[in-house]
């Protein structure tokens, strides 16, 4: 083989290295996850159903074979009591289930992901947008579909990397959020690592209608002074802008009352929001894999401060 040729491969191996990332980020899976859990048949994923059961099921078996260990209380499964407070139905109590797995990199510290994976179901609970909602399905594949298939991508690639990152990772699925935040706030009351033991918390929530003129949020920004070094450099080929605020109305806000430092990817409302029309074929799966390859370059940032990362109050 010629000098010349030699190089050509190496700087082709080089170039593959560095793109290693968008490479890895199956729009594929993204579909089969958002398709499933944002199907009819799942009759949009209400609190209580039997199909946000099904969906428990789903998680947990991708969980299981990508090799995570299970991390809730009965095996991947941490089960708690939802209330319905925003209205008045017969079934107010009902059984709920934070889906959780663990990436055991023996690090002092842990990176936790996390996107609920419930919705509204049939309109009944509450919430709702839509002009008539009840007996109607609310399908949620923004809302959360869209988190949890970016959450098993990541769950996929950190289990399979071959690497011992310096971070533990610790990915929930969490349930009742519609309700509000009812499962993220039973795992910070009932964690099942040390709380001590969590560096930040990276929450994603309707990341799926990418919207060009507005880019994707990245709130939390001001939850800690490490994230300037962390956001130092990043590019990607879709428009993100920080916001400082730990606070908002997803799960990231009972990690951040918890003093732990916080990132919320969003895309932000549409008028599907809550709604009847928020069906999985008007994801934008193209935009979602470059969110999901940004999170990755978030992370391998994290990964090299070695320190725990300090909390900051924004309000």
């Amino acid at each position: 083989m010629n000098l010349l040729k030699t190089l050509f491969l190496v700087g082709l191996l080089c170039s593959a290295n560095q793109h290693l990332y968008a490479q890895e980020t199956s729009e594929k899976l993204l579909k089969k996850h958002i398709y499933t859990l944002a199907d009819d048949r799942m009759q949009g994923r209400g609190t209580g159903s039997k199909q946000l059961k099904e969906a428990a099921s789903y998680i947990e078996k991708a969980f299981k074979k990508y090799g995570l260990q299970p991390k809730g209380t009965q095996g991947y499964r941490q089960s708690f009591t939802a209330k319905v407070t925003r209205v008045k139905v017969v079934d107010s109590l009902r059984q709920a289930e934070n889906i959780i797995g663990y990436i055991d990199n023996n690090a002092a510290q842990t990176i936790v992901i996390g996107a609920h994976y419930d919705h509204l179901g049939l309109g009944y609970q509450g919430s709702s947008r839509d002009a008539n909602p009840l007996g109607n399905i609310h399908n949620g594949a923004d809302d959360n579909a869209s988190g949890v298939a970016a959450l098993l991508e990541l769950a996929r690639y950190y289990a399979g990397n071959k690497q011992r990152e310096t971070y533990n990772f610790l990915f929930i699925a969490f349930a009742a959020e519609e309700l509000g935040l009812l499962g993220s706030k039973y795992f910070c009351a009932n964690p099942t690592i040390p709380i001590a033991q969590i560096n930040c918390m990276l929450n994603m929530d309707m990341i799926g209608r990418y919207n060009p003129e507005n880019g994707l949020a990245i709130i939390g920004y001001g939850t800690s002074s490490a994230w300037p070094q962390v956001f130092e450099s990043l590019k990607a080929p879709i428009k993100f802008y920080t916001s400082k605020d730990g606070n908002g109305g997803s799960d990231q806000t009972s990690f951040y009352k918890k003093d732990i430092p916080v990132l919320f990817f969003h895309t932000g409302g549409h008028p599907d929001y809550h709604a009847t029309g928020d069906d999985a074929e008007k994801i934008d799966y193209v935009a979602l894999k470059a969110i999901i390859n940004l999170e990755k370059d978030i992370i391998h940032n994290i990964l090299k401060i070695q320190h725990k990362f300090d909390f900051q109050f924004t309000n």
